[in-house]
């Protein structure tokens, strides 16, 4: 990642640890490009600046001062603009290859406490619990009311293995949670696969890295390969997904896509207007998809949505998108220190944008946990007769198959998908019903 070459990022906001990052291009800065300064404003600059340095009650070093004036200037821009120093500026670079150090949450700021939009998987915030939506209010015996982000962020950075204990609210909870957390070296993997049953895939999507693209093409052909080359519905979840960079964004919707515009960015400058377009061929053979979404999909998350929404190339099901729709420069200053700043908005192909809205689904399923209150093998039925005449087949009935079958899976295995994640049982409920009614035509 060198200056001056366009890299575009569309992460949430920030990881923990490291890194700030949100719709971003890296570009050198343009000094040929200055306009006139504001003399009055500069002079009343330099004369505050003066009476620090001779009437505060301590001495404050140059450097320090003109910094926090820096961040001042950002800090009552949107909340993802951001002057970047040398640590955060390479914690931005290193977060990309998908390894970097910290608790595994993407946070932003709400109301002067740190909140969390998702925590990714497989990380130690994910493994203690952590859920999107919930308010850090405490990191050890610090209050967070009042800090600024990076502050807080700051003090959740430490060494792997060294432990940390958050308070969070969490909505329906009447008293606040406590969470040790155990700090490690963050790997994300960003692609992972499963057959949930024969002939239905499910393809996940942590974050946008570099590789996701091809990762997840080599995911597809796995996952049709398993099933002989025959899928009869495919699922895309991308819950929790904060985002990440913009042209893995581009070329997993590709994946789907036969042509057209996945994305356009828009900005004051109309020279900077980009629009990205998928490919010709659709190189999952226009399988029923559904993709499944919440309030931690976010940016690059809601940019495939939005396509496929758009194109009417899938269904999208879940929960309303955070709602990031916003493009971020990152602007190389020296080798050491760039300015984030929002410099554009982006919208879907049909026009939309969805900055502070998100993308609603087509099909609203809240998040709920489903207690089976009686099952089909409950009833008293003709087998359980005495005397009762045999079926006549010499085959094992396909019920007693299935039961056997259950007999060999594991306590974990046996649990319905309806208990252990609801939305994605109305997915592939919802990809049968596509199977059934193509049937019945």
């Amino acid at each position: 990642m060198r200056l001056g070459k366009n890299i575009y990022f569309t992460s949430a906001v920030s990881l923990v640890l490291g890194v700030c990052i949100g719709a971003m291009s890296y570009v050198a800065a343009d000094r040929n490009n200055q306009q006139t300064l504001p003399v009055n404003e500069m002079r009343l600059f330099v004369d505050i600046f003066n009476q620090i340095k001779t009437s505060y009650v301590e001495p404050v070093d140059d450097k320090v001062l003109l910094e926090n004036a820096i961040s001042g200037m950002l800090s009552k821009l949107d909340p993802h603009s951001a002057y970047l120093g040398p640590e955060a500026y390479e914690e931005l670079k290193v977060s990309t290859s998908g390894e970097f150090g910290g608790l595994g949450i993407v946070v932003s700021m709400e109301e002067g406490y740190v909140k969390v939009v998702s925590p990714i998987d497989d990380t130690p915030a994910d493994e203690a619990g952590v859920k999107a939506g919930d308010l850090i209010v405490k990191l050890d015996d610090k209050n967070v009311y009042g800090m600024t982000l990076n502050e807080a962020v700051d003090l959740m950075r430490g060494k792997p293995r060294t432990k940390i204990t958050i308070t969070i609210i969490r909505e329906g909870e009447s008293k606040p949670i406590e969470l040790t957390l155990t700090r490690d070296i963050i790997k994300v993997k960003s692609v992972k696969k499963k057959t949930l049953e024969k002939g239905y895939g499910y393809l996940r999507i942590s974050n946008f890295q570099v590789d996701t693209g091809s990762d997840l093409k080599s995911a597809f052909k796995d996952i049709l390969k398993e099933n002989d080359n025959q899928l009869d519905g495919l699922v895309l979840d991308l819950r929790n997904n904060p985002g990440g960079l913009l042209d893995a964004s581009v070329a997993v919707s590709d994946l789907f896509l036969d042509g057209g515009e996945v994305v356009s960015i828009k900005g004051r400058d109309k020279e900077s207007e980009k629009h990205f377009k998928a490919s010709t061929g659709d190189q999952t053979n226009n399988i029923p998809l559904v993709v499944l979404v919440n309030g931690g999909s976010a940016s690059a998350s809601e940019i495939v949505a939005g396509a496929l929404q758009d194109h009417k190339r899938a269904i999208i099901m879940g929960t309303t998108t955070f709602g990031k729709g916003s493009v971020q420069n990152v602007i190389g200053i020296d080798k050491d220190h760039a300015l984030k700043l929002t410099t554009a908005r982006y919208y879907t192909p049909s026009g939309r944008s969805i900055q502070a809205e998100g993308i609603i689904p087509d099909i609203e399923v809240e998040m709920a946990k489903l207690t089976t209150l009686r099952s089909g093998d409950d009833y008293f039925k003709e087998a359980d007769l005495d005397r009762h005449l045999e079926n006549g087949s010499k085959e094992a009935s396909a019920t007693e198959k299935l039961k056997a079958s259950f007999k060999t899976k594991t306590a974990e295995e046996e649990k319905p998908l309806a208990e252990t994640d609801y939305q994605l049982y109305q997915a592939l409920t919802l990809l049968k019903s596509i199977k059934i009614v193509k049937n019945l035509k």
